[in-house]
């Protein structure tokens, strides 16, 4: 990976949960999707981008040694209890680095397009940059205790986020330093004043949580498949 002409930019692939509601018996980055792993999957499409100088997964302890023989091309190191355990991990072993893309390994079917927009953000000045898509379902908040309903939400100005989230290597390393746990990267970054820019996500950047989103990806690939 040393060859790449995009050197400087590093991606971190947190992979290290459970996925308890994936209702798999085994953490969901080793889940088959038909014939390949999630794992596997997501490392390829980074690969296939042609953005970074390296890969750095981070997997469960007792499971670095197979994740070395899914995914050769990748370092693998172990992760924490935490996704922000996970990220540190992975950001102790990164050294020298400008920038650095966070994501999901859930995160399967991600084009590998969209890599390269963050990635370009990034390159064009920015200091930390998600992926985001309108959001289409109409919002209600709701009172937890009684679930009756408050207000109904303006979802215009809405958006949900999706990764992989850039952030130069400074920027990042700070919000880590200085913040605690999160699920989203970007929100450390904002909570220390860094303005996140935005690019426009994709609808194959779903995240693989519920056994529901697992039947859709194998679907998808399917189709892929016979197309």
């Amino acid at each position: 990976m040393s060859s790449n002409p995009r050197t400087g930019t590093v991606a971190l692939i947190p992979a290290a949960g459970m996925g308890t509601r994936l209702g798999e018996d085994q953490p969901k980055a080793f889940v088959d999707l038909g014939g390949t792993t999630i794992l596997e999957r997501s490392v390829d499409s980074a690969l296939r981008s042609s953005v970074f100088s390296r890969v750095i997964v981070v997997v469960p302890e007792d499971m670095v040694e197979h994740a070395r023989e899914l995914v050769p091309e990748a370092e693998v190191v172990a992760g924490g209890a935490e996704r922000s355990d996970s990220v540190r991990a992975g950001l102790a072993v990164i050294g020298a680095a400008e920038r650095v893309l966070i994501h999901d390994a859930a995160r399967a079917l991600t084009p590998p397009d969209l890599f390269v927009r963050v990635d370009d953000e990034l390159r064009n000045g920015a200091t930390a940059v998600v992926p985001v898509l309108p959001v289409v379902d109409t919002l209600k908040r709701v009172d937890t205790v009684d679930h009756e309903v408050i207000e109904t939400v303006d979802r215009a100005k809405l958006r949900a986020v999706q990764t992989p989230q850039g952030f130069t290597h400074t920027a990042l390393q700070l919000a880590h330093a200085e913040s605690g746990d999160a699920t989203d990267d970007a929100g450390l970054v904002e909570a220390l004043g860094s303005r996140v820019q935005t690019v426009h996500g994709d609808q194959y950047a779903f995240k693989i949580t519920t056994a529901f989103d697992l039947r859709i990806a194998r679907l998808l690939l399917a189709d892929e498949a016979t197309s």
